[in-house]
């Protein structure tokens, strides 16, 4: 077997031995969040999401220190108002958030502080039909989105960790496929969260 071989698999066995040496690869997290959308204009709209706050429930699995992926599902309810010329429109909407994402985790800092980056995809719009936020013909829309993030777990006990975490969203402005509502335009959502986070 040659040198360089030799060294593959060493290296291999190496990944895998930090990968299964750790006894808590799962976590599980409920996060309170704040839900702040940018305003965004295109085709004479202006188009705005009202300021809220929802809650985001997330499943983590660590392949290694270094590498996971998670799975998170995010709700809240905020109105989308459309304004153009003197009039405006207001669509009340809950907004599931349905997203994956790769992590990268920093190595621990004094034995306790992770600091953890994020990057994935996913979003769902979905108008609720109350009175006072409907709009003729507006449905259930889906929109692809790329999120990124960061953040940092503080252990509190070997399997307790206090989490603080920013959530960037961008996506294209909804329309509830309503042509007249296409401002066709990208924005953004920012989400800071802070929870509690549970291994196993």
């Amino acid at each position: 077997m040659s040198r360089r071989a030799v060294l593959l698999v060493a290296m291999v066995l190496l990944f895998n031995g930090a990968s299964f040496a750790q006894d808590q690869r799962s976590e599980v997290s409920v996060q309170g969040t704040g839900f702040f959308t940018k305003d965004s204009d295109g085709r004479g709209l202006v188009q705005r999401g009202t300021q809220t706050g929802g809650v985001l429930a997330g499943f983590r699995y660590h392949f290694s220190r270094w590498f996971a992926a998670e799975a998170n599902y995010g709700y809240a309810r905020d109105t989308q108002k459309y304004f153009s010329s003197g009039t405006s429109t207001r669509i009340q909407v809950n907004f599931h958030e349905v997203t994956g994402a790769f992590v990268v985790t920093a190595p621990a800092f004094r034995d306790k502080i992770h600091a953890f980056a994020l990057a994935g995809g996913g979003l769902v719009f979905d108008p609720t039909g109350n009175a006072g936020g409907r709009f003729a013909g507006a449905t259930t829309e889906t929109k692809g989105a790329f999120l990124y993030g960061g953040g940092v777990d503080y252990d509190l006990l070997k399997r307790v960790a206090l989490r603080v975490e920013y959530r960037g969203l961008v996506y294209k402005a909804p329309n509830f496929n309503v042509g007249r509502l296409d401002i066709d335009q990208f924005t953004h959502v920012a989400q800071p969260s802070a929870s509690l986070v549970f291994r196993f």
